[in-house]
């Protein structure tokens, strides 16, 4: 089970080509297979004595002591709608990174890692309703293989503060405002998870901004270079903000193309990912992006957008303000 996680080392690799790597599993009582980009898993472990502890969450099924730290184990089967796992004993933990959290998911057993590219997957079918857990789905040695919306999964467990501090608001009070007064135009903001973009969207919209919402790099791109073939894309689009993992596309991807597009490359560009725990400033300018938040902290996105604002506002492209020319930033 080790050698599951073998090649994690390589994944810097693909970034900016489209690529990533998944992580096949099963889940107990559940015919249906399931993946996880292996850019969150930090390892993956046979399941070790839990320790029951009063008041936990109904989904949580204990928590375990790994490395000196406590963590929380999640059964994934039971939180998706399933039947509480037997054999919790035989079953292994996924160890992940997420919103700058570490978790633990209960899986009855992993499969292995395929490098696939992001075009293969595919956004969940039409129809799949709004309580459905799929953020993607991709097709495997002729079998459909869903790939889970953790974000909502966990937002549904623990949810996150979506509002603004007091600090914030008064911080960023006026800015919307003050930006379209100046010119600035709408943010579009490519998310798959229902969730995520939620929560974007009610950050910037509570700034005072318009938002064009996207839910994967594919339909962004496509959206841009409509508003640049008529001419349009200066009076609609002033910033994006981009989840790193989507299907068809993914932010780097996305970043990488809009600087290589002469009709795109000014735009500013934040990427916002949940991809905390293996985030390197080298990946995010290696593509040309603006700024990097991790998820999800309404404070510092709030933040994000002002500094964005104040570049924008001053005449100065995207493309002359990529990460690796404004050190300061950080």
């Amino acid at each position: 089970m080790l050698g599951v996680m073998d090649s994690v080392n390589e994944l810097t690799e693909i970034v900016g080509q489209n690529r990533m790597e998944l992580l096949l599993f099963r889940l107990s009582g559940l015919r249906q297979r399931y993946g996880i980009n292996v850019f969150k898993v930090r390892e993956v472990l046979p399941c070790p004595h839990l320790t029951v502890m009063p008041k936990l969450q109904k989904f949580v099924v204990g928590v375990a002591h790994i490395r000196g730290k406590t963590i929380s184990v999640i059964d994934l089967a039971y939180a998706i709608g399933g039947r509480p796992t037997q054999n919790i004993e035989k079953s292994f933990m996924v160890i992940a990174e997420y919103n700058r959290s570490t978790h633990a998911f209960l899986v009855s057993g992993v499969e292995r890692i395929l490098n696939m590219n992001w075009d293969k997957i595919m956004p969940p079918p039409k129809g799949a309703g709004h309580s459905n857990y799929m953020t993607a789905v991709t097709e495997i040695d002729n079998e459909l293989v869903e790939i889970l919306d953790v974000e909502k999964i966990l937002d549904e467990i623990s949810p996150l503060r979506n509002s603004l501090s007091e600090e914030a608001a008064a911080e960023t009070a006026g800015v919307g405002e003050a930006a379209h007064n100046a010119g600035f135009k709408k943010v579009l903001v490519a998310d798959d998870s229902k969730v995520a973009l939620s929560q974007v969207v009610s950050t910037v919209e509570t700034m005072g901004l318009e938002v064009i919402k996207c839910s994967d790099g594919r339909q962004a791109l496509d959206v841009l270079k409509d508003f640049a073939a008529k001419g349009t894309l200066s009076d609609e689009v002033s910033l994006i903000i981009s989840d790193v993992e989507m299907p068809e596309m993914d932010g780097y991807t996305l970043c990488a193309t809009i600087r290589q597009d002469p009709l795109l490359k000014n735009l500013y560009v934040i990427l916002h990912t949940s991809l905390s725990g293996v985030f390197n400033l080298g990946m995010i300018s290696k593509v040309g992006a603006n700024d990097f938040i991790p998820k999800f902290n309404p404070d510092e996105l709030a933040k994000a957008v002002k500094r964005a604002i104040e570049v924008v506002n001053k005449g100065i492209s995207g493309a002359d303000a990529i990460m690796s020319k404004m050190p300061d930033q950080k």
